[in-house]
């Protein structure tokens, strides 16, 4: 066992430290060769200068680099060329050329496909607990035994919801989806504790370390609460109160499964499983709802509402909700024997392929890789799903097509994610839920890192306004049918304005009205 344990850490040691392919063993000489790469190479070279020369103007400018590679976005406002007198700006939808912090919490380097936690490579913190894993997304290092027994024990007394937030919960439709009850959990969340809004108790409610470690135990405990309200919202059953003494997935299990027996045990297997899952998703860089998370709490809004507006982006099919479409794909692909054609069509462009392919990485995504064994434990206890031979065959399929690989199209953490949440019962529209409850945990990182950060400032981007530059109203008698388009600040005539779409009346409101005195 120790032996297996150490062979795996070796393993992920030459991956991170650019070994190329996953070796079985080490030699010991190479592992010490490789010791100076383990500190990071300088991001986009290091620190230094860079020279600029407008050619609008002629005049040279010197930027300084800082040691992460960057410039800053302030210096280019010294950048004049007569106009407005405005200085230079960046224009980066997507930013995704854009450092927007200094954080210290995770780290990508998607050429590679490495993920790390504060410095742990992903393969390594399976062999953590949920809440281990957690606790050093949000302090920087792995607890001791105290201190996780501390930490558990603060987030699973944290896990009951108030009554209020129940009550908002069941008035709510019992076909809502169940990410929509997730949102008005957390809002509601943020009215059942004022003591700690800072629109109420003052902007400097969250200096207290005490007051912020409190809120971030609220929400990782009560978020697994909040899930198992919105699944069974649509079950009809009632969910099981928090059991404070399992850990964090048996707990979830427990409440979705036990109706109410006290005796009942999830499966540990499934449990850890599950575990696992939740760990790899915890935490993600600066993607689409961590950004909005950020950007949220710069306003000094407090935590609750800063965090539902990240499940909110979170909600997106294009961000949480990827790995359904993922699941959709397959089943419409329904065998191995049809997946020529469906590869051709992807090339054609008639089909779209899902679980492929990344932002952030060019290589394998490291989790997709965890998450296929996770898959086959899994499946050992609750069966096998005739879709893993397809899922398989797709990607051996992708992954010797010179079309895919020139592109840097790999697998994703969605591929495979969709497959296991099904095997253990759960129906996609649940699937972004799971991706929400261990996400929390990089949102309150981000959020407690924001709030020690100097440099932390309401976020407010500019903007490349393109549209009409001036004109005057006129009276409604004085309007002409076409009102007219102005001029844009290019001097030429301004983009044509729209008109509305008016929704066309229903059938109820028809017999409404047809009646006297309706109103």
């Amino acid at each position: 066992m120790a032996y297996n344990s150490a062979v795996s850490r070796l393993s992920v040691l030459s991956h991170h430290l650019g070994a190329g392919e996953e070796a079985p063993c080490l030699a010991r000489q190479d592992t010490a060769a490789a010791a100076d790469d383990s500190v990071r190479p300088a991001p986009g070279g290091g620190k230094g200068t860079l020279t600029v020369l407008d050619n609008r103007t002629g005049k040279k400018y010197t930027l300084e680099v800082s040691e992460g590679g960057t410039i800053s976005a302030q210096a280019l406002k010294q950048i004049t060329a007569g106009g407005d007198g405005v200085g230079l700006r960046t224009y980066d939808p997507g930013y995704t050329n854009t450092s927007a912090v200094i954080s210290h919490i995770s780290f990508i380097d998607g050429d590679k496909g490495i993920l790390r936690y504060r410095g742990y490579p992903i393969e390594e913190l399976t062999e953590a607990s949920y809440l281990e894993s957690a606790f050093l997304v949000l302090y920087g290092n792995l607890p001791s035994r105290p201190e996780l027994t501390a930490f558990s024990e603060s987030v699973m007394m944290h896990a009951g919801v108030p009554r209020a937030v129940e009550d908002v919960i069941h008035a709510m439709p019992h076909d809502a989806h169940p990410m929509a009850i997730i949102l008005t959990g957390l809002c509601a969340l943020s009215g059942c504790h004022p003591e700690q809004n800072p629109a109420l108790a003052g902007q400097n409610v969250y200096k207290s370390r005490a007051v912020q470690d409190q809120q971030i135990a609220r929400l990782i405990g009560k978020i697994s609460t909040l899930a198992a309200l919105a699944y069974h919202k649509s079950t009809g059953r009632t969910a099981a109160r928090p059991n404070q003494r399992m850990g964090f997935a048996e707990n979830f299990l427990y409440m979705l499964d036990s109706n109410g027996s006290p005796s009942y045990k999830p499966n540990p297997r499934l449990a850890r499983a599950l575990e696992i899952m939740f760990i790899l998703h915890q935490e993600h860089e600066m993607n689409c709802s961590t950004a909005a998370a950020r950007h949220l709490a710069s306003s000094g809004v407090d935590v609750y509402t800063a965090v539902a507006g990240a499940v909110g982006a979170l909600y997106g099919p294009l961000h949480g909700g990827a790995n359904e479409a993922v699941l959709r794909m397959l089943e419409r692909i329904g065998s191995v024997e049809n997946i020529p054609a469906f590869i051709a069509g992807v090339k054609a462009k008639r089909e779209k392929l899902f679980g492929f392919g990344h932002r952030v990485y060019k290589n394998f995504d490291p989790r997709a890789k965890i998450i296929r064994g996770v898959a086959e434990d899994v499946f050992k206890i609750a069966g096998r799903d005739p879709l893993i031979e397809v899922a398989i065959a797709l990607q051996d399929a992708a992954l010797s097509d010179e079309y895919f690989v020139s592109r840097k199209l790999y697998p994703n953490v969605d591929f495979y994610s969709g497959l296991v949440y099904r095997a253990m019962g759960f129906p996609p529209a649940f699937f972004t839920v799971l991706f929400a409850i261990p996400r929390i945990v990089g949102y309150c990182a981000h959020w407690r890192e924001s709030l020690a950060d100097p440099d932390t400032k309401i976020l407010r981007p500019q903007q490349d306004y393109r549209g009409v530059w001036l004109r005057h109203f006129a009276p409604m008698n004085q309007r002409s049918q076409a009102a007219p388009a102005g001029i844009a600040f290019t001097g030429k005539p301004a983009q044509t304005a729209e008109k509305p779409v008016i929704a066309r009346p229903g059938n109820a409101y028809r017999r409404r009205v047809a009646g006297d005195n309706w109103m």
